[in-house]
């Protein structure tokens, strides 16, 4: 399946891998670019999604027990918010800073279950941490 905005880069990354969750991480991929304002690149050993330039979205792949998105601000340190960024009442989100987080799956039910939340999740997060 082909995604719009999709690095082939980070395909090519993922092919050599041989990853056994790959399917989880094509879903999260897809969920993940539907947001035509993202760029998909590969950093810290993992998919990595920038808007305007900033990192904000991670791919944690390794171990290859479960996947984990983490939400931030970029590599560098900044002032924390008084509050968290986002309000998540989906619970999908462990809080780290309050402009930290990150979200684990560990099958694709989970993430086919989460979908929705989770594209709420993205959109949220991309519009706060402008």
């Amino acid at each position: 399946m082909k995604i719009p905005n999709q690095n082939n880069a980070v395909t090519e990354f993922l092919n050599e891998l041989n990853h056994p969750l790959r399917n989880a991480i094509e879903l999260l991929r897809a969920i993940i670019l539907q947001s035509d304002d993202l760029e998909e690149n590969i950093k810290w050993n993992g998919p990595n999604y920038s808007f305007h330039g900033e990192d904000r979205i991670t791919m944690k792949i390794n171990p290859p027990k479960q996947i984990q998105l983490i939400f931030h601000r970029g590599a560098k340190k900044l002032e924390q918010p008084e509050n968290k960024l986002i309000d998540d009442q989906s619970g999908l989100l462990t809080w780290k800073e309050n402009d930290r987080a990150f979200a684990s799956f560990k099958t694709m039910d989970e993430i086919e279950n989460s979908g929705s939340d989770l594209s709420t999740i993205i959109r949220n997060w991309l519009s706060a941490a402008k």
